[in-house]
């Protein structure tokens, strides 16, 4: 007997320094980060809204399993690079997803990143005390 082949769709995600690569596959709604289970993995539970955003809105929480693995950056950074991944996996697996996908913003790759040091201050924008005399 033949095993059934299940579809695959990919999807990458990228915010601040953090670079996440998603694998939509069918199943039952499980989201796993680096071999961990959501819940295992971010202790906040605005991070895990985060993560689930995309499949909340277009109503396939229950229909995709969700695997992931995520580097770079800090807990929130990874959040959204695995939310941006997550869309674009959706997008692949069906365009219809698209319009409510772009509304909600996450599609959008966030520019945002941390401003570099420059030299004559202590950091991006912080100068040394001013003194006149």
């Amino acid at each position: 007997m033949a095993k059934k082949e299940n579809i695959v769709f990919y999807g990458t995600g990228r915010r601040k320094s953090s670079i996440s690569r998603v694998r939509l596959v069918e199943g039952t709604g499980k989201i796993t980060i680096n071999g961990k289970d959501i819940d295992e993995f971010f202790g906040l539970e605005t991070l895990k809204v985060i993560v689930r955003q995309p499949l909340t809105v277009t109503n396939t929480t229950a229909k995709y399993d969700v695997i992931t693995t995520v580097k770079g950056g800090g807990f929130t950074g990874q959040a959204g690079a695995i939310r941006h991944g997550i869309a674009r996996a959706l997008n692949e697996a069906n365009s219809e997803y698209r319009p409510a996908l772009k509304s909600n913003g996450f599609l959008t790759r966030d520019p945002r990143m941390k401003e570099r040091k420059k030299y004559g201050l202590k950091k991006a924008r912080k100068a040394p005390q001013f003194s006149k005399r």
